[in-house]
């Protein structure tokens, strides 16, 4: 990183992984083989990501949308998020990196829910990058959930709605305790949110990358940061 940046490493940086289909039909390869080679991008990400100094790295894995796919490619890439979190719960012992899992997991099968509570709980108490992980993610969705649970607390006198704000209404999504993204990054070319973090992206500075997911490195994380730390933020204000 450059030493006379404006501003300092992202604390929080979320990335939506794109193009793992486009990077295997390019190869003639079938839409599995992108999948599991975007999984090895992710872990060389996590990597760079410690070793730039980022606190929390946010990736959507799985949106809410993603069920609409064909069903055997769900199948591959729920067998891949097994693999993934079987490989991080015996990987992991040694590391330093604390995860958790954004989404709704109600819907996900009872041992992929058995996983991830496995490796929550065990890495609860380390204190190196938080790796965050959506799954059956949507952002329509956490608000929607969010606002139900919120309204529940009213109606049993929990909480008194004049006293609600941003602060408290943010204590009811799945992001709870966790700062607002300084940066998102989308891989592919695409440039839209695709219904991620709708709330937590309202003051986030957007980077979007042509580059395929599998093909996004240390170097492009690189780029991108310090195409971050080159921006203005205001947030609204004057400086």
């Amino acid at each position: 990183m450059k030493k006379n940046d404006n501003l300092g490493v992202p604390k929080h940086i979320a990335i939506i992984m794109d193009g793992n289909g486009r990077w295997a039909k390019k190869r003639f390869l079938p839409k599995k083989a992108g999948h599991q080679a975007g999984a090895l991008a992710l872990e060389k990400i996590v990597s760079a990501a410690e070793e730039f100094g980022v606190k929390h790295l946010s990736v959507y894995a799985f949106s809410t949308e993603n069920w609409k796919r064909p069903a055997d490619e769900i199948e591959d890439l729920m067998n891949l998020l097994r693999n993934y979190l079987d490989k991080y719960i015996k990987d992991s012992q040694g590391k330093n990196v604390k995860f958790s899992v954004f989404g709704d997991k109600t819907r996900l099968d009872f041992d992929i829910q058995d996983k991830i509570k496995r490796l929550e709980e065990g890495s609860a108490d380390r204190t190196g990058l938080n790796l965050h992980i959506s799954i059956n993610y949507g952002g329509r969705d956490e608000i929607l959930r969010a606002a139900k649970a919120l309204a529940q607390d009213v109606s049993s006198g929990q909480v008194q709605i004049d006293n609600i704000d941003e602060q408290i209404f943010d204590n009811y999504l799945d992001t709870k305790g966790v700062p607002a993204p300084d940066l998102l990054i989308r891989t592919s070319g695409e440039q839209r949110i695709s219904n991620f973090f709708l709330w937590q992206l309202a003051y986030s500075e957007l980077y979007f990358s042509p580059k395929l997911w599998p093909d996004f490195g240390a170097r492009d994380l690189k780029k991108a940061i310090e195409k971050y730390q080159s921006t203005n933020r205001t947030f609204g204000g004057r400086k």
